[in-house]
């Protein structure tokens, strides 16, 4: 984790929040790319799409081996978005059940 260079923890809480707000303002798919292509690197939105492909993935079932054959995503990672998707903040979840109403 990046260390905050003195910024107390209540400063980085409404920086966070402020990218959250920021996130919230946009009203299709374009924005998004729009916003995600000019906050991130090529490589950061890579990695961010990866992840998220990967949750499709283990939410339809699928063995970690199939899922790196499918998507060239590392097996490491693959762990990692299964340890959050079954045990993180519930974040994964809410937008694959609301994706699912669509």
């Amino acid at each position: 984790m990046k260390d905050y260079r003195g910024m107390s923890n209540r400063r980085v809480a409404r920086a966070e929040a402020g990218l959250y707000r920021a996130i919230l303002t946009l009203r299709n798919e374009t924005e998004c790319q729009k916003f995600f292509s000019d906050l991130c690197t090529p490589a950061e939105l890579e990695a961010l799409v990866d992840r998220w492909a990967v949750v499709a993935h283990l939410a339809d079932g699928l063995p970690y081996r199939r899922i790196h054959e499918l998507t060239g995503v590392s097996v490491t990672t693959i762990g990692r978005v299964a340890r959050f998707l079954s045990t993180g903040s519930g974040g994964y979840k809410t937008a694959l059940k609301r994706l699912s109403a669509f």
